[in-house]
């Protein structure tokens, strides 16, 4: 597949907004080449793109041909570009060759495991469970299996579905053995071996292996400039790479926290749409919003052919194994056939304790996100303290913070921080091509007795790592705002 173009008017519509109004500093083409490896390490420009020619550029951004033709020869002296004779110049991102996503999980050895944002039980869940456990009576006269899901379950869900503004039936609904169960269903239902997949960047880390393992291939939605979402890139990147299905996360996105707007949605969905380019769409942290207001209608109300996966495990415990999908009318048959070929059906007993929770979620979701804005807090205010210079935004759902570093090491940092005893998920691990080197996300569901001391540790680790540093890890521009 050839690498994706970047028009001029797009790279110069990022490229404004990086510079927020201000004009490119002297010398112009050093500003200028800085400006383009800033969006390249925050994911607004994907790895090998092609980038403008330069007489578009110019012509875009208002400069002299000569003052991009300098930056573009910059970027290839310093090993960010190549030029390939009669084909332009490609971005290329150093250190980011032979990447491959590694999948978080628990770590083992550490003492503090800030890895995977994976939630603990709340006080009552016992009480959920024993309440649950009242229907089981009722299914022991049966064989067990419910391929598709136990009935009241899927009656809950699709209930779920309708409230949120998105009419479903239980007809809709197949249950799965947690979300990526789920979004193993679609894959299979939906991709042919050759086939493109639509990512995110960053995205969900554990899709980055899902994909491949489908026999499909990843293609990145490159970042907009001022959010995950940018409906003019995602229309480019369905033209040029012709993805059969977009993979999508626009409630509280893992791992930034974002909330795609209702605005986003809808060009997103469109963009998708005319390109042929089938969504789905997670929706596993959706019931995690932290602070008040409404919520954005679902995606599938801008986009009736999507699916829809979400999951129990992120509000309630990632021990109760239920997680579903929820399908267009014209996709049941396909799903339900691909269901049936990796297993004969969930856990029946989760699934009586998934019904509970969703038919009654209040009290324990309300301590749920209590417990996470408490760890948010904590978090903000240790490294305001300690770390005055990282990018730490305030999210306002999701389960972590998405925190920026003023130089681009990250894994440099994992691995200072591992000698210290803590596991740290790092922004290469979250990108299909290696990038957000400059990113580390931090979970808001660790169970840490004083997060000034972790906060610390991690600045003192930061610090010995750029002082013993080189000038190749070295980031020598601003981190976008």
């Amino acid at each position: 597949m050839p690498p994706v173009p970047v028009t001029a008017g797009r790279l110069a519509s990022l490229l404004l907004a990086q510079l927020d109004g201000s004009p490119l500093e002297r010398p112009a083409y050093a500003s200028l080449a800085t400006a383009v490896r800033t969006l390249a390490v925050d994911g607004r420009l994907g790895q090998d793109v092609r980038l403008p020619s330069e007489r578009d550029l110019s012509t875009a951004m208002g400069l002299s041909r000569t003052t991009v033709t300098r930056a573009y020869a910059e970027l290839i002296a310093d090993g960010w570009a190549r030029a390939q004779q009669g084909a332009g110049t490609f971005l290329r991102i150093p250190g980011s060759v032979g990447h491959a996503a590694s999948p978080l999980v628990p770590l083992d050895g550490v003492e503090v495991d800030l890895t995977a944002a994976a939630v603990s039980c709340v006080p009552g869940t016992s009480a959920l469970i024993e309440r649950a456990m009242a229907d089981l009576p009722a299914l022991l006269r049966g064989k067990g299996y419910q391929p598709v899901g136990l009935p009241r379950l899927r009656e809950v869900i699709a209930e779920r579905y309708t409230r949120r503004g998105l009419p479903t039936t239980p007809d809709q609904v197949v249950v799965t053995s947690g979300a990526m169960s789920a979004i193993a269903v679609v894959l299979r239902a939906q991709v042919r071996r050759g086939d493109r997949v639509a990512v995110e960047t960053p995205t969900y880390a554990s899709v980055l292996g899902a994909v491949p393992a489908a026999g499909a291939r990843v293609v990145a939605l490159p970042a907009g400039p001022r959010s995950v979402w940018d409906a003019d890139a995602v229309r480019a990147t369905v033209r040029a790479s012709t993805p059969s299905l977009a993979y999508l996360i626009p409630d509280f996105h893992n791992p930034t926290g974002e909330l795609m707007t209702d605005e986003a949605r809808a060009g997103t969905a469109a963009a998708l749409r005319a390109g042929g380019t089938l969504a789905l769409v997670d929706e596993s942290l959706v019931d995690l919003r932290l602070d008040p207001g409404p919520m954005p209608l679902p995606f599938g109300v801008h986009s009736p052919e999507a699916f829809a996966v979400g999951s129990v495990s992120k509000p309630l415990w990632g021990g109760v194994r239920v997680g579903w999908v929820r399908c267009p009318t014209t996709q049941v048959a396909a799903v339900q056939a691909a269901r049936l070929t990796l297993d004969i059906g969930a856990s029946a007993l989760d699934q009586l304790v998934a019904a509970e929770f969703l038919a009654h979620p209040d009290e324990l979701l309300g301590l749920r996100l209590e417990a996470l804005r408490t760890m948010r807090t904590a978090w903000l205010d240790a490294l305001a303290a300690v770390a005055p210079t990282w990018d730490v935004r305030e999210p306002t759902g999701g389960l972590a913070l998405w925190v920026g570093l003023p130089e681009r090491v990250a894994p440099e940092l994992a691995a200072a921080a591992a000698t210290r005893g803590v596991g740290l998920a790092v922004g290469t691990q979250f990108t299909s091509d290696g990038s957000a080197r400059e990113r580390v996300r931090l979970p808001l569901t660790a169970t840490l007795e004083d997060v000034d001391a972790v906060a610390r540790l991690l600045v003192t680790a930061y610090d010995e790592v750029v002082t013993r540093g080189t000038a190749a890890t070295r980031r020598p521009f601003p981190l976008i705002a």
